[in-house]
């Protein structure tokens, strides 16, 4: 019982960014004065831009000056700051994972390939 808590655990942190990216995908649709998320869309696509680059620089701050608290709450804005950029241009986040994805078959392939030829 305890393995399978600890797996759901795994698997809902894992799907975090999934869930978040469906929780703006439906702030599209709330009312502009109730939803922060609603008025960046709204703004789109120069405010959720403008806004994801604040939160790069803050979080290259914090990386560089600020303590490990700091960094994540940073990393934490600049990940859904992302989320909402991908919404209001209408990309999916499964496209972007599955980009990485193939990046990372793309290296293995290039490290299979020079340990082959040593």
């Amino acid at each position: 019982m305890k393995l399978r808590q600890c797996m759901d655990q795994d698997m809902s942190q894992n799907d975090v960014l999934g869930r978040l990216a469906a929780n703006i995908k439906a702030r599209r649709t709330a009312r502009p004065e109730d939803s922060h998320t609603r008025r960046l869309l709204d703004g789109a696509p120069i405010k959720p831009a403008k806004k994801l680059g604040e939160e790069a620089v803050e979080t290259a701050i914090a990386a560089l000056a600020q303590d490990d608290a700091a960094l994540i709450a940073e990393s934490a804005d600049l990940l859904y700051h992302l989320l909402v950029v991908l919404e209001s241009r209408h990309v999916a986040l499964d496209d972007v994972l599955g980009e990485l994805e193939r990046r990372m078959g793309a290296t293995d392939l290039a490290q299979k390939r020079k340990a082959a030829s040593r």
